[in-house]
């Protein structure tokens, strides 16, 4: 608890220790955006204007930038065709694309402009190429390294579980491009929660894995490494891994209890807590690979004759977001 409150007070500190300028201010950008001033209008844009953010005192360029040039980041999540359509019926109808998307430059392609991402935009960007829009309105970030950031940026639509960890892993495999020698705990804020890490490389592989089933116990045990990214990842697709073989033998004790004649939309959830070892512990974890592997143990023998209907009246689904 105690820990809690002084991480919050730090948090709180840095957060007041930002630059929050006034509006007149706010309308000087520095001259640290030659660079970006000059890759956009190589790239036929057009710039419309610069500022320093009222927040941070950040500077950022406003532009309309060639949509043939933009795409989404590599790791970010499929659009939902639904939402696209929905977007591309309201711009269609007011006439007028209102609401900017954040892009940041992407890297350059043998020595050229590799052009621009959106980590937070990909549907708008989406629907106008539809229209047949030949530019796009964007809030132009010089740091690379937002593009990271895509959950806590992304507003378009909510994250389901799915999507947050298949966002992650591909944030993560970027990373491994790009810092692989950095320490996973130092992209802490980048990829959000650990258990959306091993969650992901196990979506990658199967995409109607229910992973909300093991959310809770990957949160309780899961903790950032210490290691070098290109290290960790190595036993983050171990656990993985173990947890692929966990879902097979919980899948199978599913399948039993519906031959058997059970019935509930919570038959998973009430096995995976079944054999949760955690489940009743409010002492520390063990590692996350010691766990998963007495669940899948636990599973195996699992007898489900000894599961009667009235026992599954108190089982509980899997989260909200999955």
């Amino acid at each position: 608890m105690a820990a809690a409150k002084k991480k919050r007070a730090t948090k709180k500190a840095k957060t007041k220790s930002l630059v929050a300028p006034t509006a007149r201010d706010a309308a000087k950008a520095s001259e640290e955006l030659t660079e970006l001033r000059e890759r956009i209008e190589g790239d036929e844009g057009a710039i419309i204007g610069a500022y320093s953010d009222p927040f941070g005192g950040k500077s950022l360029v406003i532009a309309l930038l060639p949509i043939d040039k933009v795409e989404p980041t590599p790791f970010q999540r499929d659009v939902s065709e639904t939402h696209r359509k929905k977007l591309e019926n309201v711009i269609g109808k007011t006439g007028r694309f209102l609401d900017p998307i954040v892009v940041v430059t992407a890297p350059q392609k043998n020595g050229k402009s590799g052009g621009y991402w959106t980590p937070n935009g990909n549907h708008r960007l989406q629907a106008m190429k539809e229209l047949g829009a030949k530019a796009v309105t964007a809030l132009v970030v010089p740091e690379h390294e937002v593009a990271w950031q895509i959950l806590a940026l992304n507003t378009e639509r909510a994250h389901n579980l799915k999507e947050r960890s298949l966002e992650v892993i591909r944030i993560y495999r970027n990373l491994l491009e790009e810092r692989g020698d950095e320490s996973e705990e130092s992209f802490d804020y980048f990829l959000e929660e650990p258990a959306l890490i091993t969650l992901g490389a196990v979506y990658e592989k199967n995409g109607r894995f229910a992973g909300g089933a093991y959310s809770s116990v990957l949160k309780r045990a899961e903790r950032f490494s210490s290691e070098p990214l290109k290290k960790a990842i190595k036993g983050r697709e171990h656990t993985a891994g173990i947890l692929e073989e966990l879902e097979e033998k919980v899948a199978d004790v599913v399948k039993r209890l519906r031959d058997k004649g059970l019935t509930s939309p919570y038959l998973r959830p009430f096995v995976v807590a079944r054999i949760n070892p955690l489940r009743f512990s409010k002492s520390e974890p063990p590692p996350i690979d010691e766990v998963l592997e007495a669940m899948r143990d636990k599973a195996a023998k699992f007898n489900v004759d000894k599961v009667r209907q009235q026992d599954l009246m108190g089982a509980s689904g899997p989260p909200p977001e999955e």
